[in-house]
């Protein structure tokens, strides 16, 4: 069974299931806002990569503002002297105080896409990123296509490999895509509960790489929300949702998206498979270009996340019940 897949144009190959790591940079604030996962331990999130690493897992997707570069420092800590065994993903365009853990606005402009750089290096304890991507997913066009240059410069000088845009608008990844030699993908919401055809028909066109973000709806494709909906902390993004997170409300899933996992739970866990492992075999049959990039925080979370690789993607006949059974239902993500 193939449990590699291809980094769109760059041709860089990477496990076919990476790790998020967004949750293990723990807390991050817009003022009163959270925009993290909570508190986090971080030997344990060091033991969790360690164990994602044993599993398979090559890609691991960060970004400068998780938990205010905490997680670039986690994810560098962790691949110490294991650097060649990953591929590192990491995005810039949200600045942050490391200090406070605040948000402190956006900032797509070249020169701040070379000092986010540097920053991350530094934190990641390489001289290198595989995969350098905008962060700002509803950046004017205009604005986006003037950070080529400089992220082709990047690529000359050896700080990047490739490069891509976290959005989820196919237009505006067209026009990135075009543009930009180098860009190799595109990260975007995706999941079983959300699709994005035209997104998908993007990556295909320009060949890129179709990095899903989101692909267990933040923790809603898990038995453990389904079975035990408690309310998140105070701290956690899910307990207190931010405007675009319509997953939650008050910490617990919304039930209209409650039931729709509902809906396929049976057929997604009908071969022996968890509810997150259908959820992945259901990304990674619905296009060879697909890389769900789920978060860990635990020991636990990598190994039923990655052990959806054993499986690998869900079978026709599975597949095609899914799409009998979330048709009438189906939503694709808003231009972010």
């Amino acid at each position: 069974m193939t449990t590699t897949r291809r980094l769109g144009r760059s041709g860089i190959e990477v496990s076919a299931i990476g790790m998020g790591c967004w949750a293990i940079g723990g807390p991050l604030w817009a003022g009163t806002q959270p925009l993290g996962w909570g508190e986090v331990d971080d030997d344990e999130s060091i033991r969790t990569i360690h164990r994602a690493l044993e599993l398979g897992a090559t890609l691991f997707d960060t970004s400068s503002n998780y938990g205010a570069g905490h997680s670039e420092r986690v994810l560098g800590r962790a691949l110490a002297g294991r650097r060649d065994q990953a591929v590192i993903a990491t995005k810039f365009g949200y600045p942050t105080d490391e200090a406070t853990r605040q948000a402190t606005g956006e900032d797509g402009s070249p020169g701040y896409a070379r000092r986010s750089l540097e920053g991350s290096l530094r934190r990641l304890g390489t001289d290198h990123v595989d995969l350098y991507q905008l962060h700002l997913g509803g950046l004017p066009v205009p604005q986006a296509l003037e950070l080529v240059e400089t992220l082709e410069e990047l690529v000359g000088e050896g700080k990047i490999r490739a490069y891509g845009w976290s959005t989820d608008d196919p237009a505006s990844a067209r026009v990135f895509a075009e543009a930009g030699a180098h860009c190799a993908a595109i990260q975007h919401d995706q999941s079983v509960l959300r699709d994005n055809a035209a997104m998908l028909a993007v990556c295909e066109e320009f060949d890129l790489a179709s990095l899903n973000r989101g692909p267990l709806a933040m923790g809603l494709l898990t038995a453990k929300y389904q079975d035990t909906p408690a309310a998140r902390g105070g701290d956690d993004v899910r307990g207190v949702a931010p405007e675009w997170l319509d997953w939650f409300s008050d910490g617990v899933p919304r039930a209209e998206w409650a039931d729709r996992v509902a809906r396929v739970r049976e057929t997604l866990t009908a071969d022996g498979r968890t509810l997150a492992q259908g959820a992945l075999g259901w990304l990674l049959a619905r296009s060879p270009r697909t890389l769900p990039i789920p978060g860990c925080r635990t020991v636990e979370q990598a190994g039923e996340n990655l052990g959806a690789l054993a499986y690998g993607p869900l079978p026709a006949a599975a597949f095609a019940e899914v799409e009998h059974l979330l048709a009438d239902l189906r939503t694709t993500p808003a231009t972010a």
